[in-house]
């Protein structure tokens, strides 16, 4: 006859058991930091000439993995953001070029998961905070067209309705922030799937470095205190996620340093660089806020943080020293390289396929798997965040979902020193690069954006780099290697064509 447990001995196996329970075994809160069109350059940690201060960042470096060769999938940011959340290139989408407005209609397809979504399902509480720029389905008064609105360049916004496609629908359970860029109208904030007031005033247009379009404002939306809100919120997002027993998954899409160039009164004079280098200062900042937050709600340790830019910054890099720039005039959209250098020494800024669109800063912080001090030379993506944030949460997803995404786990974990498959870039008018360890190819004959000459997608003159000897893409090597460039263009062909990048 089998003989019964005491109820000591009971007691002890039990706890034996619970003991027994890896820490690996639960998964990690997640925090994902999008700055919006921050340099490379504009990191003290990333660039040793830089003057600006960025002691927040440059401690998020020092506590993790700094990704040196880490690109945004587009050069701009609504593709980026597609790319980020959706773990799809998002030329794969109807955005073939361009970007989203803030009236814009969705741009992720219906059935198309998001990490959010795929969080969600394994138990996280989701939220997003700031600029969603992916479209929404605002409600619209009845009989409106394009003329329908008493707002200059509104097309009829019902400001009291629901907005029935927004980032709730795409499974974040709550959400704050804006439409779109800073720079877009409607500047009136979102709480889930409602405008939080209806606008009473008519913002006039302003030229840069306070740039904005004309449209509606709502009168608590004050342009240099939409940053601090942002913070706020974020803040108030993991004190509350913090005390419950799931995981919590937060996306902060910063409006900042995009235009307009305007960091709040506090911030104003704290570089000698004018008010670029003291936006860089203010979101700086808002960083160390969120890392606070983490920290004085003890779940720092239990946490993944991740901080980077939707593509390279919009400050054009001058090299004759004589010239004027930002520092001796705001309104100037440029540094001589001596003052600053927004993109470091890469070719090209926002917009570009040259290394300045979308060559971004990538720190990843996780206590105990990401080495303090760590670097990885390895090129990757920001589409690898979705595979990545799976892999944390031990998810399986269908072949058709995140087809470009490469999970970083064994590249952070120093397991390994590939991703697994080559990464593509994206200008804004559609221009393509792949590049593959130190080899990049450009398939066409220009930046492909702002920068002369912008050349035509896949015009035969290509341009081939050696990224190990020249990441400042100053010599085509093109004509030197046609078996490196035949290679490429076929791989870039396959890929492009297959619906999928990611092994």
């Amino acid at each position: 006859m089998q003989r019964l447990c005491s109820p000591t001995a009971f007691l002890l196996l039990c706890l034996v058991q619970l003991n027994a329970v890896p820490a690996a075994d639960v998964p990690p809160n997640i925090v994902v930091i999008l700055a919006d069109d921050m340099g490379y350059g504009d990191v003290q940690a990333l660039n040793t000439d830089s003057s600006i201060p960025t002691p927040h960042l440059n401690a998020l470096a020092a506590s993790g993995m700094t990704f040196s060769d880490a690109h945004s999938p587009s050069a701009v940011c609504t593709p980026t953001r597609y790319g980020l959340l959706t773990g799809r290139y998002c030329w794969r989408s109807r955005l073939k070029r361009g970007v989203l407005g803030g009236y814009s209609p969705p741009l992720i397809e219906p059935g198309r998961e998001t990490v959010a979504d795929m969080l969600k399902s394994a138990g996280y509480q989701t939220g997003a905070v700031g600029k969603w720029h992916l479209g929404m389905t605002l409600p619209m008064k009845s009989g409106a067209d394009t003329d329908g609105s008493q707002w200059a360049g509104d097309p009829g916004v019902d400001f009291a309705g629901v907005i029935t496609n927004s980032p709730i629908h795409h499974g974040f359970d709550q959400y704050f922030g804006v439409s779109a860029s800073l720079d877009m109208a409607p500047y009136v904030y979102i709480r889930n799937d409602r405008f939080t007031k209806v606008p009473t005033i008519q913002q006039k247009a302003v030229k840069f470095p306070h740039f904005v379009r004309s449209g509606p404002r709502s009168d608590d939306f004050i342009i240099d205190e939409v940053l601090d809100r942002i913070t706020e919120e974020a803040v108030s997002f993991i004190q509350s996620a913090a005390v419950t027993e799931d995981p919590f998954f937060l996306y902060v899409p910063l409006t900042g340093p995009h235009k307009p160039t305007q960091p709040h009164e506090r911030f104003r004079g704290s570089t000698e660089l004018g008010e670029y280098g003291d936006f860089i200062v203010q979101v700086d900042w808002t960083v160390g806020q969120i890392s606070d937050a983490l920290a004085k709600s003890g779940v720092a340790d239990d946490t993944v943080l991740m901080f980077s830019s939707d593509n390279g910054s919009y400050m054009y890099r001058y090299d004759d020293s004589s010239r004027s720039d930002h520092v001796d005039d705001n309104s100037i959209q440029g540094f001589v390289a001596s003052h600053h250098t927004a993109n470091r020494d890469f070719r090209g800024t926002k917009a570009d396929i040259w290394e300045g669109g979308h060559h971004v800063p990538f720190f990843v912080r996780w206590p105990g798997q990401a080495e303090a001090g760590s670097s990885c030379d390895t090129p990757v993506c920001l589409v690898d965040i979705f595979a990545t944030c799976a892999e944390l949460a031990n998810v399986d997803y269908e072949r058709d979902t995140a087809e470009d995404s490469c999970s970083l786990l064994p590249l952070i974990r120093q397991q390994s020193t590939s991703r697994g498959a080559p990464v593509i870039h994206h200008s804004v008018a559609g221009m393509f690069a792949i590049r593959d360890g130190r080899w990049k190819l450009v398939l066409g004959n220009g930046s492909g954006g702002r920068q002369q000459p912008k050349g035509k997608p896949f015009d035969k003159s290509w341009e081939l780099y050696d990224m190990a000897q020249d990441e400042t893409e100053s010599t085509n090597v093109a004509a030197e290697h046609p078996d490196v460039v035949d290679r490429l263009h076929n791989i870039f062909q396959t890929l492009h064509d297959s619906g999928r990048s990611a092994p």
